[in-house]
């Protein structure tokens, strides 16, 4: 109980969740849906959950059923029930839910994070919309996100609700927070707060109490919510030109001066600015408040700290529902808005987990000589411009087991909303080593700066394309925004596979760019054990007939711009890829390719593979079952090897087209060399003086003097190292031979989320 003779300064924090729309990816099944919303402490000391308070809907809409409602027994929210009949269908839910939490269990601002926890529910049968109050549903999928003590005082973010890979979903959530004083206080209007005079401040004293340090801590956190809540609205007007006037509430704002200046400078506010605003320190400015130090170790009169509690009281209640106003005017701006910057920071946030490098490309990794002189015996070998290590998959393996132990040793600590299925466990997320091939020297950008020559990439992209025939620059004409583009992804699966085994990435694809038109291949769904070159056909046939029923399509809507045709291939779909590329049906359309994802590809072969046991897998397919792709995997489709099907491939130029490259491999993957994964000379090439050694060094630099040809435009060649949490797959078979982490390729999407959002210039 307070003392007699003073008045507790009661605060609470509210989290404001709005609800654009629900997005159906990649749902399994059809039915009916819900989405359950609650939020509690994430320290279990408090046991105190956030409570529903407010429910704004902004605008109807005809896809929904029932009404939303408030279960005070859970204190949860739950949206009206919604029909899923297809794929990529929108559910415009335009809701917005406001979450309370008491903070007198603080003391003061929270120290805890909170926890905004959002759940799929489904129905277990099928019903009817009039029998919609006999619904029967269940939880089906989880998603939590963490919201930090430092965002608590203030914080507009976009936050995209993604449940796992059975629930393909995503829902468009932006979250903001501000602390209030408490509703149990005289409660503020915007009238109060015009007419409001702070007065008193600098009369005697008289009889004198001691100021609590929670009462000092909470009048600072109260200071810093709310000038961070004017430099988020001063933020979120500029972003969407739509300025927020203000001008009554600044006005207000000089009966601050009035304030003892010592009582002023303690309170983190330092006076005006240039136009009546206040200025805001560092501290502010990072949202933080300190809770050791007693601001107001002096004898301040308890009316003055009630004065100066209420008054900020009331300018946040001001300023809060200003925003309110301004948000539900707004809403789809603002939610374009903090989704481009969520966007934008993902690839500061996720770095955590991505180590970055530059190498440059060799010029060449033999001698030029003829095949005479190769023959004779005197073939002659210059080093590698690269330097092999005793063995490169075992060497990355062992870099990424060191950083991950140094993110054990992190604090991590920002003040943006972290997403649980990433920040849950950090230990257990793919550590990924990318490196930023560059060219040979003649064709190198002078810029040092990894990311600068990155940025680099969509201006050029940008003014190659709207080049005309004749080579001119038509830049600021009409006709360069005449017309549509239509970009095709094309998605090749491995193995005896199946079309929707890159479905995760493709996934993710569509939520960079959900414009994207893609292709499933199933050509080659349970063929994929005769001849490369049949299998090669059957996909530029159903690639061909995709493209041009697509382009036909576009047309009728309009004019067609440009084309850009991507392809992500799984293992041997890679060979498969490249395969289609050279046959003579797809050569008109290889002037439009764009972006080439290689996904654990045997780009060279398994000419030398480490793996025995694996080897002896391949020697029983190619001896008792007869597949012929593993004869032409393993060079012995042909007694000369100059003239097995492997070799003349890596002579087609299947790779000069494209103006993206990414090679993704896993030093885990035994089932792909590394070094074929990667397109780069492994050892026991580089040692090999045989026949066999030279004509994998033929190999590897017909490939590599693909991707060194000079094009119109810069292209981008990176190879990209996914190092998986091995701790997950326990000890078994899978593991041992190299398995396991060739299909968490397929498994897992959080690796691509990384690369693809941290490199979005070149998936759009």
């Amino acid at each position: 109980m307070p003392k007699p003779g003073t008045h507790m300064l009661d605060t609470v924090q509210e989290i404001a969740v709005y609800i654009h729309r629900f997005h159906n990816l990649d749902l399994f099944q059809q039915g009916w849906y819900q989405i359950k919303i609650s939020m509690r402490w994430e320290d279990s000391l408090y046991t105190s959950v956030g409570a529903p308070s407010r429910v704004v809907q902004y605008e109807g809409t005809n896809d929904v059923y029932g009404v939303w409602k408030v279960d005070d027994t859970e204190n949860s929210f739950l949206t009206q029930p919604f029909r899923i009949k297809y794929a990529r269908q929108d559910i415009r839910l335009s809701i917005m839910v406001s979450f309370h939490f008491s903070l007198k269990a603080f003391k003061g601002p929270s120290t805890s994070a909170a926890i905004l926890k959002f759940e799929l529910l489904q129905a277990s049968t099928e019903t009817r919309p009039e029998s919609l109050g006999l619904l029967n549903m269940c939880s089906v999928a989880v998603h939590e996100f963490r919201i930090p003590p430092k965002a608590l005082l203030g914080l507009h973010s976009y936050c995209p609700v993604y449940f796992d890979a059975f629930h393909s979903v995503l829902i468009d959530v932006t979250v903001h927070m501000c602390l209030l004083k408490s509703a149990s206080q005289k409660k503020s209007t915007r009238e109060d707060v015009a007419d409001a005079k702070i007065n008193g401040y600098n009369q005697a004293f008289g009889k004198v109490t001691f100021v609590a340090l929670k009462q000092s801590t909470i009048l600072k956190a109260l200071v810093v919510a709310r000038d961070t809540l004017i430099e988020e609205l001063q933020k979120l007007g500029k972003g969407i030109h739509r300025e927020i006037d203000l001008t009554s509430f600044y006005t207000n704002m000089h009966h601050i001066t009035v304030l003892d200046p010592t009582l002023l400078e303690n309170l983190a506010a330092d006076g005006k600015g240039s136009h009546g605003k206040p200025q805001y320190d560092l501290e502010k400015a990072n949202g933080t408040v300190d809770h050791q130090t007693d601001g107001l170790s002096k004898n301040v009169p308890t009316d003055t700290v009630q004065n100066i509690f209420h008054s900020l009281g009331a300018q946040l209640s001001y300023l809060w529902s200003t925003f309110l106003q301004f948000h539900r005017a707004n809403k789809r701006r603002i939610l374009e808005f903090l989704s481009n910057s969520w966007s934008k920071d993902r690839r500061a946030e996720w770095s955590i987990w991505m180590v970055y490098s530059k190498v440059e490309m060799p010029h060449h990794y033999m001698m030029s000589g003829n095949d005479d002189t190769a023959t004779r015996g005197t073939h002659r070998r210059v080093a590698s411009l690269l330097k092999i290590a005793d063995d490169p998959a075992q060497h990355a393996a062992t870099r990424a087991e060191l950083h991950r132990r140094s993110i054990a040793q992190m604090r991590i600590n920002n003040r943006s909303i972290q997403d649980m299925h990433i920040f849950g466990d950090p230990l257990r997320i793919p550590i990924i080593m990318v490196e930023r091939v560059i060219n040979a020297p003649r064709r190198t950008f002078s810029e040092n700066s990894y990311f600068r020559n990155l940025d680099l990439i969509d201006s050029l992209t940008l003014k190659a394309e709207t080049k005309d025939k004749t080579g001119k620059d038509p830049s600021g004409t009409k006709s360069q925004h005449e017309g549509r583009e239509l970009k095709i992804v094309v998605f090749v699966h491995g193995f005896q596979g199946h079309h929707l085994d890159l479905r995760l990435l493709r996934n993710q694809w569509l939520l960079i760019d959900p414009k994207v038109e893609f292709l499933m291949s199933e050509a080659n769904e349970d063929k994929t054990s005769g001849d490369f070159r049949a299998m090669g056909l059957r996909l530029a046939q159903e690639v061909i007939s995709f493209l041009k029923r697509k382009a036909e399509r576009f047309s009728r809507h309009g004019s067609l711009r440009d084309i850009k045709l991507s392809f992500v291939g799984h293992s041997i779909g890679n060979v498969i890829i490249r395969t289609a590329l050279a046959e003579s049906i797809m050569e008109p359309y290889r002037r439009y390719l764009y972006t080439y994802v290689s996904v654990s590809g045997p780009h060279l072969g398994y000419l030398y593979s480490s793996n025995s046991l694996f080897n002896s897998g391949l020697w029983f397919l190619k001896k008792l079952k007869g597949m012929q792709c593993i004869q032409q995997l393993t060079f012995t489709d042909d007694p000369d090897l100059q003239k097995t099907f492997f070799y003349k491939l890596c002579e087609q130029k299947t790779l000069e087209n494209f103006k993206n490259v990414i090679l993704l491999s896993s030093p885990q993957d035994g089932y792909v060399p590394y070094h074929s994964a990667r397109i780069q000379l492994c050892q026991a090439a580089s040692l090999d003086h045989s026949k066999k050694g030279r004509v994998f060094l033929q190999m590897l630099n017909n490939c590599l003097d693909q991707i060194r040809a000079p094009t119109s435009e810069r292209r981008l060649f990176m190879r990209c190292d996914i190092n998986f949490d091995t701790s997950a797959y326990g000890r078994n078979l899978n593991t041992f031979i190299g398995r396991a982490a060739h299909i968490e390729f397929l498994e897992s999407d959080i690796f691509a989320k990384f690369i693809m959002w941290s490199f979005q210039e070149i998936f759009r």
